[in-house]
């Protein structure tokens, strides 16, 4: 049950930080404040159903430092670093592509400068990210099954003639 919700938490994530990171539309402050509403929900939910150490809420991660930046001011070199410092699991052109798409609502909120961006770079150019932009949704982790010893010891199995196993020899 623990991996079901990591892998339906995971594809949550990817759809969700896909559709940010393509649709300029969603790239606003009050789009942060929803997803992280969002994402606290089914934390909560996790909690209440005792699945806390599954994995899934790790999963989330990425999309809960997207809202973040979403919401983080966005002017001085001070912001940069904290920025940069926040978003370690996004990929330096994940947080490029979100500020570039990053839209104002309202007359308080402004455009991401140029300048800004370029900051940004500096700040994280020693970092060896991978060059994907989008995650892929498919990714399946791997299953994996506990391991339970038998009581039963091979030397007392008796194997039926029917199943034609002659061939199978007791060691």
């Amino acid at each position: 049950i623990q991996q079901v919700f990591k892998q339906l938490f995971y594809m949550i994530n990817a759809v969700a930080l896909n559709n940010l990171l393509l649709r300029k539309d969603v790239c606003s402050w009050s789009t942060g404040m929803q997803l992280r509403f969002n994402i606290s929900q089914l934390e909560e939910w996790l909690h209440g159903k005792n699945l806390q150490q599954s994995g899934a809420a790790q999963t989330l991660e990425p999309l809960i430092q997207a809202a973040q930046l979403l919401q983080l001011k966005k002017k001085t070199s001070e912001d940069a670093e904290a920025i940069c410092s926040l978003c370690t699991s996004l990929t330096t052109q994940q947080i490029v592509k979100i500020l570039n798409l990053y839209t104002p609502v309202n007359e308080f909120e402004e455009r991401v400068t140029v300048a800004f961006i370029r900051d940004i770079q500096m700040h994280l150019q020693e970092r060896n990210d991978p060059p994907q932009l989008l995650l892929d949704f498919k990714h399946v982790f791997p299953v994996l099954f506990p391991f339970n010893p038998s009581s039963i010891t091979m030397d007392s199995i008796h194997l039926p003639a029917s199943l034609h196993l002659e061939f199978l020899n007791k060691v």
